[in-house]
């Protein structure tokens, strides 16, 4: 005899649930264009300081068909490789696709994470030197303040030179802030010492610094300030993140110092970051 009790079956609603989703755990608004945020890290996310990863939020439901596609970006990692969560740096458009909806977080919301870092900005791509220069405008910043919490760089380099340009002073609180940190920071303070060596300027709103960071960097301004020799590819390595005429202004001032532009797969003086745009 067979049983006859009916085969019941009960169905949960389907509840969408982001992809690669990481939790925001802290956000913060430094000026009506400018906010960084910190998220969980993924548990399969290896990353070497320097890198990017693919960011976003899902987009608007489709009017025909009601789907939702995700918005992504890329966005360099800002936190060094060993901290247990990811911080980003970010510009505010306010017409902007993904950061219309992206200056509008909150802690406890959550932002999807592709977990595949890539880029050019890591110190393999370099030769070993005894000076790093880091040439960065606005939220190019990022990068960078990745690398300047990470031990590895003060180990390969005597001098750090950070240079940071923006239009107003505001702009540069993110990155004053952070290297201010830095010599109380219990896990490297120690091993920053006095070698992280800071240059900001501003092109717009009067500052004690003032003028493009081209300008400065060409006519010697940077190394007159730290009392160092002009570039030198015997000596000198520099990474640059920032707009495109940022990128090829810095990359003709190197090559006329006799540098050569490096990569992951060839190491050489100086590496240019071809995904940045902001």
């Amino acid at each position: 005899m067979t049983d006859q009790n009916p085969i019941t079956t009960t169905e949960a609603k389907a509840v969408p649930v982001l992809p690669d989703a990481q939790t925001v755990t802290k956000v913060t608004h430094y000026t009506d264009r400018l906010f960084s945020f910190r998220v969980t890290r993924p548990a399969s996310l290896r990353f070497r300081s320097g890198e990017f990863v693919m960011i976003g939020l899902m987009g608007d439901p489709d009017p025909k068909t009601g789907k939702q596609k995700p918005l992504l970006r890329a966005y360099s990692i800002a936190s060094p490789s060993w901290d247990d969560e990811l911080e980003f740096y970010s510009i505010k458009v306010q017409d902007g696709p993904l950061t219309s909806k992206l200056q509008n977080i909150q802690v406890g919301d959550e932002v999807i994470v592709r977990p595949k870092p890539v880029g050019t900005l890591v110190l393999d791509a370099l030769l070993p030197a005894k000076r790093m220069y880091f040439v960065a405008t606005g939220t190019g910043i990022a990068p960078f303040a990745s690398l300047i919490r990470d031990p590895d760089l003060y180990e390969r380099y005597d001098e750090v030179i950070l240079c940071h340009t923006c239009r107003e002073t505001a702009e540069l609180k993110y990155g004053a802030d952070l290297v201010a940190s830095l010599a109380d920071d219990p896990l490297i303070g120690e091993v920053v010492g006095d070698k992280l060596k800071y240059f900001p300027t501003t092109t717009q709103e009067p500052s004690a610094r003032m003028g493009r960071i081209t300008h400065l960097l060409k006519d010697g301004e940077v190394a007159k300030e730290f009392g160092l020799p002009p570039l030198n590819p015997e000596t000198d390595r520099l990474m640059v993140c920032g707009s495109m005429g940022l990128n090829v202004d810095i990359k003709a001032i190197c090559e006329s110092a006799g540098m050569n532009e490096g990569s992951n797969s060839q190491p050489a003086d100086f590496v240019v970051e071809k995904a940045f745009v902001g």
